[in-house]
């Protein structure tokens, strides 16, 4: 590890997690696992072009009460590629994970970015099979022509292939574009983002995974998804970041305020001196909101009555 990196970051990557693949509608989905498989399960979506290792400074403090899961979804990571790509089956592939390699309980699962629209689909239409949902810096706008999520796609639509791993993580960056205090956890990230092929070193996701989705173009296309949301559902965003603004909150509380989810609350909890990519910026305190979110469910035991039966096994810790 780089030496510049915090003690205890050095500590928690030297958890080596459990690594597995489960078949989905055909495709091999990679995944990794920390905590014990008896504890209540937590799945972990990455964002766009990113991978399961964006979590690796979050998921094994995590994973003292949980059996937590980071996926790569197909078209990312180690998972293998499809011909098309649908927010839907990618949340068929959440689910199929939490079974493959959880408790058996509903799992909560915890989205960030495009992963936080994966986490809006797999709550609206599978919210009965799950403990809760928590929505990490995936901007729902009032309906506009453009959206950030298109022009990151067209940033990600040319991915080179470079001579060498230094010189690819060179030209590692974030999108969208913001700076980062941690440069030691961004090069962690760059150095797993790419992996070694004939005539060089290029990035490990689908070079056709933003030409080839179905499905919602824009975050705004997401608003029906949030409103019908059928679980408990928490909204944690950077305090700083540049695309969910007090604009876009206050539309998203909008949204759900009359939806299923409302009936137990939904918090909306700010990370301070986060920006977009939170997991980066402030990795810590992330955790401190995730398991915030789940302490204030935890009293509670369910979700929404009318849609989501029985107690449910949510840690406080």
């Amino acid at each position: 590890m780089d030496g510049s990196a915090p003690e205890w970051f050095e500590r928690v990557v030297a958890v080596a997690p459990e690594a597995g693949r489960t078949v989905v509608e055909g495709a091999e989905v990679a995944w990794l696992a920390w905590g014990d498989v008896a504890d209540p399960t937590m799945v972990l979506v990455h964002g766009g072009a990113a991978h399961a290792r964006w979590w690796t400074a979050i998921a094994p403090f995590l994973a003292l009460h949980h059996r937590v899961v980071a996926i790569d979804l197909s078209g990312h990571g180690r998972s293998d590629h499809r011909e098309r790509y649908r927010p839907e089956l990618w949340a068929e592939e959440v689910l199929a994970v939490a079974r493959a390699a959880g408790s058996g309980d509903p799992p909560v699962v915890v989205g960030h970015s495009m992963g936080g629209f994966v986490t809006i689909v797999t709550a609206a239409k599978h919210g009965a099979e799950l403990s809760g949902a928590m929505v990490l810096d995936a901007p729902i706008r009032r309906p506009d022509p453009e959206s950030s999520e298109g022009r990151g796609g067209r940033m990600f639509r040319t991915p080179k292939t470079y001579p060498d791993l230094a010189t690819a993580m060179e030209h590692f960056h974030l999108v969208p574009p913001q700076p980062c205090d941690n440069p030691w956890l961004v090069r962690y990230i760059a150095e797993h983002s790419l992996h070694e092929v004939p005539d060089g070193w290029t990035w490990r996701f689908d070079r056709h995974l933003f030409t080839r989705r179905e499905g919602p173009a824009s975050p705004s296309a997401y608003a029906d998804a949030l409103a019908s949301a059928s679980c408990r559902i928490a909204i944690v965003n950077g305090e700083r970041s540049d695309i969910v603004d007090d604009e876009v909150r206050s539309y998203m509380a909008e949204l759900l305020a009359d939806s299923p989810a409302a009936v137990a609350g939904v918090p909306f909890v700010e990370v301070p001196e986060a920006r977009h990519h939170l997991l980066l910026d402030q990795p810590l305190a992330v955790v401190t909101a995730v398991r915030a979110v789940l302490a204030s469910w935890h009293p509670v035991g369910r979700g929404p009555a009318d849609v989501v039966p029985g107690e449910r096994r949510v840690s406080g810790g």
